[in-house]
């Protein structure tokens, strides 16, 4: 196990631990770091920094542990991703111009099966690219879009400098275990005036309100949790100009929100089995649950 410190502030001098930690550490295997697996609520110990709220991890795992576990991870969400590629698409088209992206270069970080690139294409947007750990999720992609995955994790010389336009990001930054160094290499990688479009969880969201620590956002997976304010300081003091910060709601069926609350197991089943009897389980509710985006520029 190692230790962090506030990716902000870069010492932990003025935290304090939120959650003790919840998981057994020879039992943690790539199923665990899959993505959209059913809440376990298995984590880290939580601490948080008071001086610029940043919610993390600490210790952790070693990092090249972590990328083992991610190498040989899955994508098992394929009904969510269906929600997903709509609400991805949605936001993107409040914030670029469609007619203009399509002229230019994009790069998807953390893209699974590609199931966001295939959906850029049918809409037209058909430069782009993607890079994930996982093999077995890569695999699952069509083979059009499987041609322009790289199978491994964003490193220093995977690709040239200011080689895109557009570097598109969802719920992965919350993953990374040095946020910054990460962000160095998005900034290199964007061309002069190019643009990042990120999606994480929100740690003064709805679910953690009502929830607290289970709080789905609290997960092994995840290593540091932002809001609207430290989300936009760690891009600037990255260089990025002119962050903004905006509210996410998704739209998911009754089922799958379901699934994420922390109810008894039996319980969640019954309840989701009564539903599908009654033909009300995939009935879709919008709720701003817990998810901020941001765009900003290089």
């Amino acid at each position: 196990m190692i230790e962090v410190k506030c990716a902000i502030c870069k010492n932990n001098k003025n935290t304090k631990v939120l959650y003790k930690s919840r998981f057994i550490k020879k039992k943690l295997d790539f199923k665990t770091f899959s993505a959209r697996r059913t809440p376990d609520r298995l984590h880290y110990r939580l601490v948080k920094c008071k001086t610029c709220g940043l919610i993390f991890s600490n210790p952790i795992l070693d990092k090249n542990e972590i990328n083992k576990l991610y190498f040989k991870s899955d994508f098992n969400y394929n009904l969510e991703s269906e929600y997903l590629r709509k609400t991805y698409f949605k936001y993107l088209a409040e914030y670029f111009s469609i007619k203009d992206i399509k002229t230019k270069k994009i790069l998807e970080i953390g893209c699974g099966n590609g199931f966001f690139l295939e959906e850029l294409q049918k809409n037209g947007i058909d430069n782009v690219y993607g890079i994930e750990p996982g093999k077995e999720s890569v695999e699952k992609a069509n083979l059009k879009i499987k041609r322009r995955i790289k199978i491994d994790i964003l490193k220093k010389d995977i690709f040239p400098n200011e080689s895109f336009d557009v570097i598109l990001c969802f719920h992965t930054l919350d993953h990374i275990p040095e946020p910054n160094e990460f962000l160095k290499l998005v900034y290199s990688l964007l061309k002069r005036n190019g643009k990042i479009f990120f999606f994480v969880h929100n740690t003064n969201g709805l679910s953690v309100k009502l929830l607290k620590e289970k709080s789905p956002i609290f997960d092994i997976e995840h290593i540091y949790l932002f809001n609207n304010n430290n989300l936009r300081q760690i891009f600037i003091q990255n260089k990025f100009k002119s962050p903004e910060v905006f509210d996410i709601k998704n739209s998911y069926p009754i089922r799958y929100w379901i699934r994420l609350f922390p109810i008894n197991s039996f319980l969640k089943i019954r309840l989701i089995n009564f539903l599908q009897f009654l033909k009300l389980d995939l009935i879709r509710i919008k709720l701003n649950a817990g998810n901020i985006g941001i765009i900003a520029s290089k």
